[in-house]
C-alpha cells in the first residue's frame, strides 16, 4: 500500500514507514536514545531526499522527547537552571545550523554536507562507543568498578553560576559549547543531539545520571521544535504525513524496546549501540565512494 509524502514528493509503501519507525522506537526503548542519528539516515536510504530526512526527523523528536520528560519532572530529575543555560547555547547554535544548511542547499551541496556530517560523527562515536563498552565489559567481568574521570579545568573557568539540583558550581562556558555544538548538529544532521550531549553531562560537566536524562530531553524539546519551525519557514522540508507515520511505528516500539532492553546488562547495550551507529556510519561511506546507478551529465551545446 502506497502512500504519497507532499513535500518529499515520493511514493512510499505505508508499512515500510510505520515499520522503520517502529524500529526506530524498538531502538530508543532500548538504548534510552532519541533515534535520530539514525532515523535520518534510514530515510536517506529509503528514497527520502536528505533535506526533509532532517527537517522531519527533528520534529519527531520534538514528540517523543516532550512524552518523556514528563516523567522526569515528576520524578524532579531536571535541573532547569543547566536546561535553560544549554539550552541558550542550543538556539545559537540551531540558528547558524539553519543559515548554513540553507546556503549550502542554494549551492546544490546539501546533501553532501549531511552525509559527510553523518559519516564523521556517527564514525567517531560508534568508534569510541565501542572501544569503551569493550573496556567497561572486561572489567565487570573482572569485578573492577568503572572509573569518572574528573576535568579539573572546568572548575577553573570563570562565569561560575551554582546548579543546586545537580550539585555544582561551575562556569557556564562548558555548558554553552555543549549546547551549541547540540544546537548545530540538530540544525544539520536532524538529530536531538543526546547521543553526544549525555556522555559530555557525565564525564565533562560532571553531572549526575540521575539528572542528566531529564535535563537533556528539556533542552532537546526547545532545540528540536525551534530547528523545525526554522525549516518549515524557510526550507519548507517538514512533511507532516511521514511524520505522523513515523509517530505511529515508533510509539508502539518503544514500548516492546523498553521490555527488551529491561532484561540486557548495560555494557551490552552499548556494545549493540555501537555496533548499530558503525552499520550505519559505514553504508553512507559506501554510498559516498561508489558509483551511483543512475549518472546524469549537463553537456554544452
Amino acid at each position: 500500500m502506497q502512500v504519497y509524502l507532499p513535500i518529499a514528493e515520493v511514493s512510499v509503501n505505508i508499512f515500510l514507514l510505520l515499520g522503520l519507525g517502529g524500529l526506530v522506537g524498538l531502538l530508543s526503548g532500548m538504548f534510552g536514545v532519541g533515534g535520530g542519528f539514525l532515523l535520518t539516515p534510514l530515510l536517506f536510504f529509503i528514497g527520502i531526499p536528505p533535506a526533509v530526512a532532517v527537517a522531519t526527523g527533528a520534529n519527531q523528536i520534538v514528540a517523543s522527547s516532550f512524552s518523556a520528560v514528563l516523567a522526569h519532572f515528576k520524578r524532579k530529575t531536571v535541573d532547569l537552571r543547566m536546561g535553560t543555560v544549554l539550552l541558550i547555547g542550543g538556539l545559537v547554535g540551531a540558528s547558524f545550523g539553519v543559515a548554513l544548511f540553507n546556503h549550502l542547499k542554494s549551492l546544490g551541496q546539501v546533501d553532501l554536507l549531511v552525509s559527510l556530517f553523518y559519516v564523521i560523527f556517527l564514525g567517531i562515536i560508534g568508534a569510541l562507543m565501542f572501544v569503551e563498552s569493550l573496556n567497561a565489559l572486561r572489567k565487570s567481568r573482572r569485578g573492577v568498578p568503572p572509573k569518572r574521570r574528573k576535568h579539573n579545568w572546568v572548575h577553573k573557568l570563570p562565569f561560575k553560576i551554582r546548579f543546586r539540583t545537580s550539585g555544582l558550581y561551575i562556569s557556564v562556558i562548558p555548558p554553552l559549547v555543549v549546547g551549541l555544538m547540540v544546537g548545530v548538529m540538530a540544525a544539520i544532521m536532524g538529530v536531538g543531539g543526546g547521543f553526544i550531549m549525555v556522555p559530555a553531562m557525565i564525564y565533562l560537566l560532571g553531572m549526575p545520571t540521575k539528572v542528566v536524562v531529564g535535563t537533556s530531553l528539556f533542552q532537546i524539546i526547545f532545540v528540536a521544535a525551534f530547528t523545525t519551525t526554522l525549516h518549515a519557514a524557510t526550507n519548507y522540508t517538514v512533511d507532516i504525513v511521514l511524520a505522523v507515520l513515523l509517530l505511529i511505528g515508533g510509539v508502539i516500539g518503544a514500548q516492546f524496546g523498553a521490555g527488551i532492553g529491561s532484561r540486557m546488562k548495560a555494557e551490552q547495550l552499548r556494545i549493540l549501540l555501537a555496533g548499530l551507529v558503525l552499520l550505519v556510519c559505514a553504508k553512507l561511506a559506501l554510498e559516498l565512494l561508489i558509483e551511483p546507478s543512475e549518472l546524469y551529465s549537463i553537456a554544452g551545446a
